[in-house]
């Protein structure tokens, strides 16, 4: 259970009002006088994200009330989540409905999360009481599986390299019994994984290939892979300082996926789950790759190098072609790749690409179920072109700025085959200013969506 919620009433829970603008009037009449006069005293008028506390006759809390939107269709259904950050410790219940229980119910468990590992946080006591009917373990599965991606990509990268990644996923692996392997090093080029190697090998923390399977055989084949970039110096083609500050967030396409991993596990889903994550450091040393070097990748295609800072796709690309080797009923890989994608959709909402149409608007339908926001964007054939070198079968990053993701997306598909069907979705895996639920730093996206669809599929 997770711990902002309480699994017994209290000797005194303190009830949630909701209120908007138009319901306000007729709940300040309905208090008691005191508690009325004490709201008008304090202006308040139910303003999204207001809170007033109310006292009782003896000076305790006797309630508290919250303002919403009005319109549930326009508003963010995840505004409960201010309430963990608002309220004094004590345990809480929603008194009325707000616009979606569940949501809200979510929302207070998201929004409660601290990152504590370096410093002391001062995070009050604030439980709540889920309402009757609210799948308590769905939702405390789902806040949990965020707290675990939150944890692995706020960790700063001199303490989340490729190594403490692994182990990551090692303990992810022992708690649900998982078989658990890694290739690392020198044994990657052996064993053919040669984009891989070549990204990670100036880096003095060894590349390696995570890949851990879970399930009965029998199942449906689900292969999950993640980008683990554990940092992203941009390789010969450096970052600017600017550029390079968050980069101990581009392993969360690793961490979504675990999370994700966490979920399917937890709730055992009748899959075969496969979860695989090249993880790598894209360091600067004598022995880095170059602009222009060409290397043979797993599946056989050359790839010349347009630019160092194109290795998201690069690793995943051997990640892929051996997902392909076991041909997966579903094939799924997230990974932070391009800013292209941020430039047209923004940090809060990722593109996704497949060209399975129900597998489409299935996770479209979920992705607002959860309020997990994502977005469809085309792998238009047109621009497959523009990924064509003069001296190899494929350039990993075209010249030119334009469709930057789409690009990206037809370059991974390239190494995708005897997958029955596939989605790519392109995240960001950070939230750049806090909002409600949502605190600032990395964050896990997608995977609520995705599991939703894995559970109406696989459950």
């Amino acid at each position: 259970m997770h711990p902002a919620f309480a699994t017994e009433p209290a000797p005194s829970v303190i009830p949630i009002t909701f209120a908007t603008k138009a319901t306000w009037d007729a709940i300040c009449a309905g208090l008691p006088d005191a508690s009325r006069q004490f709201a008008l005293a304090n202006g308040f008028a139910a303003k999204p994200g207001a809170s007033l506390t109310l006292p009782g006759a003896d000076g305790t809390i006797a309630q508290v009330v919250f303002g919403l939107e009005e319109d549930a269709s326009k508003c963010d259904l995840f505004r409960p989540g201010q309430l963990p950050g608002l309220l004094p410790a004590g345990v809480y219940r929603f008194a009325n409905k707000p616009h979606d229980t569940r949501l809200a119910t979510l929302a207070f468990a998201l929004g409660s999360y601290r990152f504590g590992r370096y410093r002391k946080t001062e995070a009050a006591n604030v439980r709540l009481l889920p309402s009757d009917g609210i799948d308590v373990a769905a939702l405390s599965r789902a806040a949990e599986a965020a707290t675990f991606a939150r944890d692995l990509i706020n960790t700063p990268s001199n303490d989340m390299g490729p190594e403490e990644l692994a182990f990551a996923a090692q303990q992810l692996a022992e708690r649900f019994d998982a078989a658990f392997n890694c290739i690392i090093g020198e044994d990657l080029k052996l064993q053919n994984f040669p984009l891989i190697h070549a990204v990670g090998m100036a880096s003095s923390r060894a590349p390696r290939l995570i890949d851990l399977s879970w399930g009965d055989p029998g199942h449906p084949k689900v292969t999950l892979v993640g980008k683990g970039v554990c940092f992203d110096t941009g390789g010969l083609d450096l970052k600017p300082s600017a550029g390079m500050l968050i980069m101990k967030k581009d392993m969360g396409g690793a961490a979504n996926v675990l999370a994700l991993a966490q979920m399917v596990m937890d709730a055992r889903l009748k899959v075969r789950l496969r979860v695989l994550i090249p993880a790598v450091e894209n360091a600067v040393a004598g022995n880095a790759f170059r602009p222009l070097d060409i290397f043979r990748s797993r599946k056989g295609i050359t790839v010349e190098i347009g630019n160092t800072d194109a290795e998201g796709r690069l690793v995943l690309a051997d990640a892929l072609a051996l997902a392909c080797e076991d041909k997966p009923d579903l094939l799924i890989d997230l990974g932070t790749l391009t800013g292209a994608a941020r430039v047209a959709l923004g940090p809060d909402l990722p593109p996704f690409y497949t060209n399975d149409e129900k597998l489409a608007l299935d996770l479209a339908l979920y992705a607002k179920e959860e309020n997990d926001p994502l977005w469809r964007l085309p792998l238009w054939p047109g621009y497959d072109s523009w990924l064509d070198s003069k001296v190899a079968d494929v350039n990993n990053a075209p010249s030119g700025g334009f469709a930057g993701s789409i690009t990206c997306a037809l370059f991974l598909q390239r190494f995708v085959a005897d997958a029955r069907s596939w989605l790519h979705v392109d995240i960001y895996g950070w939230t750049p200013k806090a909002r409600p639920a949502r605190p600032e730093g990395g964050e896990c996206q997608a995977a609520r969506a995705i599991f939703g669809l894995l559970g109406e599929r696989y459950g």
